[in-house]
């Protein structure tokens, strides 16, 4: 590994999401991406090419074998996160793999396991965490700027359609709402209020045997609920919402890519804030996995991996009280 003024990014996939972090780690300063693998040579020159990337690899495994590279950007579709994230960190390389982290709890498991016995860096791709209004929510959640939150609700849903092939569909690509989704109004549940005590759900289950759409409940220790729901199939407001005892935050649409947030607080006033997110948006969470590296961490305090673990229990746990299982399980 190098010194770290500047990190060296490796790509392990060469889709969509890829050219979207690629283009946030190319308004960092201290960060580069060096290298990109993908099936195919010409594949991995095609991205290559588009964003000046010096090191092709026509292969996952040459990539993750680069001596160039600091650590490899999990980018393919989840059911080869776990596969994809062990190759990595079994060839000795830190790991940022996209959401959701795995299928389920058990792939998850593994690949955490693997990742602390190396003693390498490891989190999970939630890049909504790491934009500035998220952590000014934190901020105002700590400072208690609207009292004790008792009370949560977050969608995200979308209209497209039915492609029974298509990664969002096949069951045997672990398609659906929930995952591809529905893991972004849990996620930020769990940043609120941590691992619930009870949860509950329905789901529509279409033609292709995925939840085309869904909706759950949490409950906390404390008595705070979170109200959830995720689609491909109904398009939502993409707002969320978290309710105090003496005020309210609303996060605007697109809440997971945030940029603006009103804040009422206590007898009323009304602030509001706006942060204009420049680039694709990935920048915020490549700086952060940057900082912890350089710190010597192995694991985000933003997004640690214990939660991520519980994340993928709460995923499971809805999907077996549905009947939703998948082929690879």
């Amino acid at each position: 590994m190098s010194d770290l003024t500047t990190v060296r990014w490796g790509i392990l996939g060469a889709g969509s999401i890829a050219k979207k972090f690629t283009a946030g780690v190319q308004v960092l300063t201290d960060a580069k991406v060096v290298a990109v693998g993908s099936r195919s040579q010409a594949k991995a020159d095609e991205f290559a090419n588009e964003f000046d990337i010096p090191n092709r690899h026509a292969t996952y495994e040459a990539l993750v074998s680069d001596p160039e590279v600091d650590i490899i950007y999990v980018a393919t579709p989840h059911p080869m996160h776990r596969e994809h994230s062990l190759l990595a960190l079994n060839a000795g390389k830190p790991v940022l793999s996209e959401k959701p982290f795995t299928v389920n709890l058990k792939q998850a498991q593994e690949v955490v396991a693997v990742a602390r016995d190396k003693k390498l860096f490891l989190m999970e791709g939630m890049w909504t965490r790491f934009f500035p209004i998220m952590f000014k929510v934190r901020d105002l959640l700590a400072d208690g700027a609207i009292g004790e939150p008792r009370m949560l609700q977050a969608d995200f849903g979308f209209r497209t359609g039915i492609e029974p092939s298509g990664r969002l569909f096949d069951p045997a690509l672990a398609g659906g709402a929930l995952l591809d989704v529905g893991i972004y109004p849990l996620s930020l549940s769990y940043m609120v209020f941590g691992q619930p005590d009870r949860i509950s759900g329905v789901a529509t289950i279409g033609e292709t045997r995925v939840d085309e759409q869904s909706a759950a409940v949490l409950g906390y220790p404390g008595g705070q609920i979170s109200i959830v729901s995720q689609a491909v199939r109904t398009n939502t407001e993409h707002a969320a919402r978290i309710y105090g005892t003496h005020g309210n935050i609303v996060i605007h649409s697109p809440w997971w890519k945030p940029e603006r947030m009103t804040v009422t607080g206590p007898g009323g006033s009304v602030e509001e804030l706006y942060h204009p997110v420049e680039s694709s948006g990935f920048q915020y969470e490549a700086q952060h996995v940057g900082e912890c590296l350089r710190a010597g961490k192995l694991e985000s305090d933003v997004m640690p991996l214990d939660q991520t673990l519980q994340i993928m229990s709460s995923l499971d746990t809805l999907r077996a009280k549905w009947g939703l299982s998948y082929p690879m399980e």
